[in-house]
């Protein structure tokens, strides 16, 4: 069996990896260029070419703006690969390499819900209890294809920096069974009555209120980390906080301990660990009360 592989982020290295370590033979891989990164703008590959290039892989890298190129698509035809295999790769793959070979994505959400660019982060958003990873076979919508596979987990109280480790785990072992195991796998149509979209996560996303019931503070706080993570419009930003079930006036602190504050919101209330204000490092809750000389009936928004 011989694949093309594309992706970009560590979500599709770790697929990458359980690829290689089946046996599977890569013809090739596809990723995003190299972009700037940090302060310094440094030019920084992407995780995918990185890992193959640590660990001495000989396998050519692609790295094209688009798949739209005539010579793009004639190397495709050239390698002649069984499969394409796509996992976060950040580009729509057009109509003529569609009709090349089966391509099969793996997308981090149960389908047909949370189609699009931030599945787990908005399974987190919208509080789902459950969540997975699907196969399918895709086509010149956007993740509408016929469904193959699917492995699911649950999503409780964990951060989306989890699941992304947790799924890119799953997606690896589910795609070499939906690879072994194509030709007998049945297709289903994806139900377009229970579709929903997603969108690009923006930094201005994780801006909070206490305002906010509980339940939406706690879920966009594990949908954000590790970014945008959750700010509040004065800018303190919070590092970590679990709910709580105490209640007070709202926006107040309404308890104080040795290891955390407790600051009612709508309906509840969160118990912060750690914060930081803009411009200066992240501090334990109770040396930022201590700084700032607060007590309970205080306010920090």
């Amino acid at each position: 069996m011989k694949i093309i592989f594309m992706g970009t982020p560590d979500y599709a290295t770790e697929i990458l990896r359980q690829i290689l370590i089946e046996g599977i033979e890569v013809l090739a891989v596809f990723t995003n260029p190299d972009r700037p990164v940090g302060r310094k703008q440094i030019l920084t590959p992407p995780s995918v070419k990185l890992f193959l290039q640590e660990n001495g892989y000989k396998i050519d890298i692609f790295q094209p703006k688009n798949l739209r190129d005539e010579d793009t698509i004639k190397k495709i035809k050239e390698l002649n690969p069984d499969f394409i295999v796509v996992a976060a790769y950040g580009k729509i793959l057009p109509k003529d390499i569609l009709k090349i070979t089966p391509c099969i994505n793996l997308h981090a959400s149960i389908l047909p819900k949370y189609r699009g660019a931030s599945p787990i982060q908005s399974a987190l958003l919208a509080g789902e209890k459950q969540t997975g990873v699907t196969t399918m076979l895709m086509n010149e919508g956007l993740d509408t294809g016929d469904m193959l596979e699917f492995e699911y987990t649950t999503c409780e109280h964990k951060t989306s920096k989890e699941l992304f480790d947790e799924l890119a785990q799953m997606a690896g072992r589910l795609i070499i069974s939906t690879l072994k195991n194509f030709n007998t796998l049945k297709h289903i149509k994806q139900d377009e009555g229970n579709a929903s979209y997603c969108k690009k996560i923006t930094k201005q996303m994780g801006l909070v209120s206490f305002k906010d019931t509980t339940a939406e503070i706690y879920n966009k706080f594990r949908a954000f980390d590790p970014w945008p993570s959750i700010f509040l419009e004065n800018g303190l930003k919070i590092i970590d906080l679990k709910p709580s079930n105490k209640k007070g006036n709202c926006e107040e602190i309404i308890d104080i301990t040795e290891k955390s504050f407790f600051v009612a919101t709508r309906d509840f209330s969160v118990e912060i660990f750690s914060i930081q204000e803009p411009g200066k490092k992240a501090v334990k809750a109770i040396d930022f009360i201590n700084g700032k000389r607060l007590k309970v009936g205080s306010r920090i928004s």
